[in-house]
């Protein structure tokens, strides 16, 4: 039995680099760490069954992905009240008083943006996505100070119930919800994309090339593959990019650190999984064998 049972749950994970990040962290800290892709589908069972399988099977914990991290919020017991008023969770630990939850994409966001913009304010934003992501992220976003925030989303019920989680959180905020990214983007500095679109397996882009030029920066929320067709159309318009890989780095540290019960290495750690990517495995851990 490993010192630490972890694993991920998820659709279309199977080139996650989250096994070894947290495998890395394990030796890194002495410890034997195992992380298991879980995949509802392939195991032929629904989250639920997957979830309670988790618990009885000696997991220390798991990290949830899309599209399940609002239906996790839903089986744990929430202690930060800014998670709760999130009601998407990516991080679980299971206890013997029943599995609490943690959202390390609110977390993981700031640090990605500071890491790459600096002190600089968000401005006006147009994010796109409001699931579960996009709620991590926009309430990062309004711990940055973004100044203005218009939330797009097909399904306008979704969009609005973020915008009434996120106007308390900072009363006189501007939130607009809207259909049309194409016009919502008009007026942002920065361009966020939180849908699942760009990602492998979804292949394309929520913003179409010539509406990038007045903005300042851009995210993406996916990253496999890193270069999106979305930040590759912002960097080709001048904008300065904060890739998908960034949050998962730092979404993974805060992770592993809730974990394990111990910090770890930031920039030794991004030095190694670096290198083990690359390594002769790298076609196979992409393939999930």
């Amino acid at each position: 039995m490993p010192d630490i049972l972890v694993g991920l749950i998820g659709d279309n994970i199977s080139r996650s680099q989250a096994p070894a990040l947290h495998r890395l962290a394990g030796e890194m800290s002495g410890l034997d760490v195992r992380y298991d892709r879980l995949i509802p589908a392939d195991i032929g069972k629904d989250f639920d069954a997957v979830f309670a399988d988790c618990i009885s099977g000696g997991y220390r914990g798991i990290n949830v992905t899309y599209p399940y991290k609002e239906r996790a919020a839903l089986k744990v017991r929430i202690d930060d009240p800014l998670v709760r008023r999130m009601g998407a969770v990516n991080t679980i630990i299971f206890q013997p008083d029943g599995p609490t939850g943690h959202n390390t994409d609110y977390t993981g966001f700031i640090t990605a943006y500071r890491t790459v913009m600096g002190d600089a304010a968000p401005g006006p934003v147009c994010m796109i996505g409001a699931g579960g992501v996009g709620k991590a992220v926009a309430f990062g976003l309004v711990a940055l100070g973004v100044e203005k925030l218009d939330i797009v989303e097909r399904d306008m019920a979704k969009a609005e119930a973020l915008a009434a989680v996120l106007r308390p959180a900072r009363p006189g905020l501007d939130i607009n919800v809207a259909s049309d990214p194409a016009d919502a983007a008009r007026h942002a500095s920065g361009l966020i994309n939180c849908t699942p679109v760009g990602m492998a397996g979804y292949e394309g882009t929520v913003l179409e090339r010539g509406h990038f030029g007045g903005s300042r920066w851009a995210f993406d929320a996916v990253y496999t593959p890193v270069d999106t067709q979305f930040l590759q159309d912002a960097a080709a318009a001048g904008l300065t990019v904060v890739s998908g890989y960034e949050l998962f780095f730092h979404q993974g540290v805060d992770a592993w650190e809730i974990f394990a019960g111990k910090a770890i290495g930031h920039g030794e750690l991004r030095r190694r999984l670096a290198g083990d990517q690359a390594g002769p495995d790298r076609d196979r851990q992409q393939r999930g064998i």
